[in-house]
C-alpha cells in the first residue's frame, strides 16, 4: 500500500510539472475498455484532417477546381488561405488540406483549410511561349490570334510590355507565360488564371539600354518630355491625362516604340518624348518619338499608383478575387493591405486596388497596398 501511494505521489508531481492536468493524462493513456471512459471519447467529436493532391484546373475566386486520379474535386475555399507562391495557375500542382472526410468526390462535408504548393511536386510549371496576331488590347488583356488559329484572351495586367515598332491590330507578338491553356465544351479557351511574363513584338524581348544623347546638331528639332497619366487604353491609343493638369491626350501607338516595365495600368506613369513645340493642351505639331512606363521595381509602395478597378466575385481568407471591366480575372492577397472599401469586400462590390506588380513578378496574386470604393 505504501508503494501505492507513493507511486501516485510521483504521478500528481510529474503532472504538475508537465502542466497537464490528470484529467488530460488518463483520457490519453488509461485502457478504453473502462465503459465510462469509452462513453468520454465517444462523446467528444472527433476531428479528421486530410490532403488532397492534384492539378488545378480552375478557380473562381471563392472555389477552386483541381484533377487528382482522374477525378475532378471542387472546393469551397472561401474560408480558407492561398499559400501557394506561384499563385493560382492552371496546369499546377495543388495540395488543398481540409477537415472532414471525403466521400467520393463530394466535397460538401468537408472544410478546405488551405490550398498550398505541392511539397512533392513531380514536375515545375514551364515557360512556354506562343506567338500571334494582335486582335485587341485592354488595361488588363490582349487579345491573339495564334499560328494555329486560335483565338486566345490572355491576362496582361503587371505583364512587361515592349513594342519596338509599335501596337496595333494584326502587330504579330510574342507571349511567354506559365500554366496551360485550357479548352472549354464551346471550343473556347481559358487563360484567366496563367501568368503571362512578358509581351513583346520581338523575341527574345530585348529592350535597348539609353544610349548618351549626342551632341544636337545646328538647328535640329530638341527632344522633350511630357509627363502623363494613364487612364485607359483601347487597340494602339493610349489615354492619358497630363500630369498636373485636367488635360486629355490620346496617344497613337500605332508605329512608336513603347515600353510598360509595369504593364499598362490605370494611373500609373509615362514620360513621352516628342520634339516640337507644346501648345499644353493639343498635340498638334507635335512628332512623338516614343513612350515610356514607370517602373515599379524602382519605386517605393507609397509611390505606386497601379491601379486596377473591378467587382468582387469571390474571396477567401487572405485573398479577394475582381472581375474588371474587360473581363480579366485578378487575385489579389489582401492580408497586408490597407482597407479604405465600405462594403465589407462583399460580392458585387465595386473596388479600385491600388497594387505593386514588382512584387508580384512571379505569381498571379498580386500584392494588394490599398482597396477603395470605385
Amino acid at each position: 500500500m505504501k508503494k501505492f501511494f507513493a507511486s501516485c505521489s510521483c504521478l500528481i508531481l510529474l503532472l504538475s510539472l508537465s502542466g497537464c492536468s490528470p484529467g488530460a493524462v488518463i483520457d490519453r493513456f488509461v485502457s478504453t475498455e473502462d465503459s465510462s471512459v469509452q462513453e468520454t471519447v465517444q462523446d467528444k467529436p472527433r476531428v479528421y484532417m486530410d490532403e488532397i493532391r492534384g492539378i488545378l484546373q480552375d478557380f473562381t475566386g471563392s472555389q477552386v477546381t483541381i484533377l487528382s486520379d482522374k477525378t475532378l474535386y471542387t472546393f469551397d475555399v472561401s474560408q480558407a488561405s492561398l499559400e501557394c507562391q506561384g499563385g493560382m495557375i492552371t496546369g499546377d500542382e495543388v495540395s488543398i488540406i481540409y477537415e472532414g472526410q471525403l466521400e467520393d468526390s463530394d466535397t460538401s462535408n468537408v472544410k478546405a483549410l488551405k490550398v498550398v504548393d505541392e511539397y512533392h511536386k513531380k514536375t515545375d510549371l514551364e515557360d512556354r511561349t506562343i506567338k500571334g496576331t494582335v486582335l485587341d488590347l485592354t488595361l488588363n488583356t490582349i487579345t491573339i490570334k495564334s499560328e494555329k488559329g486560335n483565338t486566345v484572351m490572355f491576362p496582361s495586367a503587371g505583364t512587361r510590355q515592349y513594342y519596338e515598332n509599335g501596337i496595333k491590330k494584326g502587330t504579330p507578338v510574342y507571349l511567354h507565360y506559365k500554366g496551360k491553356i485550357l479548352s472549354t465544351d464551346d471550343t473556347g479557351y481559358n487563360a484567366n488564371h496563367l501568368k503571362v511574363l512578358s509581351i513583346s513584338d520581338i523575341d527574345p524581348l530585348n529592350v535597348p539600354k539609353p544610349t548618351p544623347t549626342p551632341a544636337p546638331e545646328e538647328n535640329a528639332p530638341k527632344e522633350q518630355k511630357l509627363f502623363c497619366i494613364v487612364q485607359n487604353v483601347s487597340q494602339n491609343t493610349l489615354h492619358t491625362i497630363l500630369e498636373g493638369t485636367d488635360t486629355s491626350l490620346a496617344l497613337d501607338m500605332t508605329a512608336l516604340p513603347c515600353y510598360f516595365p509595369g504593364g499598362i495600368a490605370e494611373g500609373s506613369h509615362v514620360s513621352v518624348i516628342y520634339t516640337g513645340e507644346f501648345n499644353g493642351t493639343t498635340l498638334d505639331g507635335l512628332t512623338i518619338l516614343g513612350i515610356t512606363g514607370e517602373n515599379p521595381a524602382s519605386e517605393k509602395d507609397s509611390r505606386i499608383s497601379f491601379r486596377i478597378t473591378g467587382s468582387i466575385i469571390g474571396s477567401t481568407s487572405n485573398t479577394v478575387t475582381i472581375q474588371t471591366y474587360d473581363n480579366a480575372m485578378i487575385t489579389f492577397r489582401t492580408d497586408q493591405a490597407q482597407n479604405a472599401s465600405t462594403g465589407d469586400l462583399a460580392i458585387g462590390c465595386g473596388v479600385r486596388i491600388t497594387y505593386n506588380p514588382a512584387a508580384s513578378a512571379q505569381t498571379n496574386i498580386y500584392s494588394c497596398l490599398k482597396i477603395e470604393d470605385a
